[in-house]
């Protein structure tokens, strides 16, 4: 029974094929499956894909929303072209579904949203990441082409770091009052590189650090791997210099789902004696560096310790008053909320707030879903989440079967989309274009692995 209520919780026993047959809108798949035979450039669709999915992350850290807006418009407008000339049997998951179902719910909260046109601008920004979720899920179930729009993102990756290191070297004006002005950390210099701010850049660079370590073991001969360990040392030591408690957080979640996963991975591997103990004494030793950290080095210490001060911290003082005007919003919209978007939450906020205390979102991504798509959307969203991990694990048990070394990319996405988590309790900035694609960029990543397994009588590509 409780096996079978995990399949169903799982979507483990969805028959796709029979929703595939029995969907009104899937029948527009392939319709111009004809046209496309005689098409020359289409012969080279995959790689034109991951083309428009590696510019967008090329260049996102760089240029203005607006542009990467464009972007992701061609990369929406390209996916519907393939859609009505390919055969999608196959690469249609349980994560599609489910990415299917929070549009939907988001789609209605835009239709009864009380400021309908600020919604309807969130709702086209949300279509246009999932648009990219769903190229770069079919895309990236090729080997080349997912380890090409990996290596873009990594290498961009590492010239942000770079900047921001450089940053903290020589100094860099700070934009905001990112620091309690009455602390000892008042007149520290948090970097922020391309990004404009500390958290976001902590928040791009989290994914990249888990990455780097799949990379260490994907990419071949000692040049990509030096390489693989520069990424990892400096984005890294970049989120340290951001100072950012939330991207620290979020660091340490990776770290930590990493070598539940390795442990997975290897389990087999191993000898009884190391089965049995190397995640103890692995955790010992981080938590024993991690101590060490916080007791010698006065600047770690002190935001540390800040995360307990409660109100006496001016950043956690501003957090609870907007999350009290937040739950004020929720109580008020609690099934569909207001709508997606931050335009719909700045119209709909200063109703709410506490004077002194404005805000462009909720400072919680739990928090923020509520507020815009209700229990309802937010239940959608951690179903989402739930589904992807679990699938995810899943399909590293069969890649650690066939020794697909491919199988530590899956690895690092579970990972950031852990950290991610973590750091969405007390930040929003993955709601920023730069942030918001790679969150759906590691989504597409497990989803695309996902529906290679699907695929009868495959294996997997190695």
């Amino acid at each position: 029974m409780l096996t079978s209520a995990w399949k169903n919780l799982t979507l483990s026993n969805v028959s796709l094929y029979r929703w595939q047959a029995g969907s009104f809108a899937y029948r527009l798949v392939g319709l111009l499956r004809t046209w496309r035979q005689g098409s020359w450039l289409l012969q080279w669709s995959e790689p034109i894909g991951a083309l428009l999915i590696s510019i967008v992350f090329a260049l996102s850290p760089f240029v203005s929303t607006s542009l990467i807006g464009v972007l992701l418009v061609a990369v929406g407008g390209y996916w519907a072209l393939l859609t009505v000339s390919d055969d999608l049997r196959n690469e249609v998951t349980p994560i599609h579904l489910l990415v299917l179902l929070y549009w939907g719910i988001a789609t209605v909260a835009t239709a009864f949203s009380p400021v309908k046109e600020a919604a309807f601008s969130g709702w086209v920004k949300l279509t246009l990441y999932l648009l990219l979720f769903a190229l770069a899920a079919k895309i990236l179930r090729s080997r080349s082409l997912r380890n090409w729009i990996i290596g873009v993102y990594l290498h961009v990756a590492l010239v942000v770091s770079v900047y921001g290191i450089r940053q903290r070297i020589f100094g860099a004006v700070q934009l905001a009052t990112w620091n309690d002005p009455n602390s000892a950390m008042a007149d520290s210099n948090r970097v922020y590189s391309y990004l404009g701010n500390p958290n976001l850049l902590a928040a791009y660079l989290v994914s990249a650090v888990g990455l780097s370590v799949a990379a260490f073991f994907v990419w071949k001969r000692w040049f990509p791997k030096a390489l693989a360990v520069t990424m990892i040392l400096l984005n890294t030591l970049c989120i340290y210099f951001t100072d950012s408690r939330g991207g620290w957080l979020a660091l340490v979640v990776l770290v930590l789902t990493f070598l539940l996963l390795l442990r997975l991975w290897w389990h087999d591997y191993l000898p009884k004696f190391w089965q049995i103990w190397l995640l103890p004494l692995v955790f010992g030793a981080l938590a024993g560096l991690v101590f060490l950290g916080i007791l010698f080095v006065e600047p770690l210490r002190l935001r540390v310790m800040s995360i307990f001060a409660g109100r006496e911290d001016s950043s956690n003082n501003f957090r609870i008053n907007v999350w009290t005007a937040v739950i004020e919003m929720i109580k008020t919209r609690p099934i569909l909320g207001i709508g997606p978007g931050n335009d719909a939450f700045n119209r709909i906020y200063p109703l709410f707030q506490r004077p002194r205390y404005t805000a462009l979102s909720a400072y919680s991504v739990y928090l923020e879903i509520l507020v815009e798509t209700g229990f309802i959307g937010l239940t959608a969203f951690l179903w989402l989440i739930f589904v992807t991990v679990a699938q995810g694990v899943k399909t590293l048990k069969q890649l650690r079967l066939d020794r697909n070394i491919e199988g530590f990319w899956l690895i690092a996405a579970l990972s950031a989309i852990a950290g991610f988590m973590v750091q969405g309790i007390v930040d929003t900035v993955w709601y920023r274009p730069q942030i918001s694609t790679i969150w759906w960029l590691m989504i597409a990543i497990v989803a695309s692995f996902c529906s290679q397994l699907n695929q009868p009588e495959s294996k997997i590509e190695k």
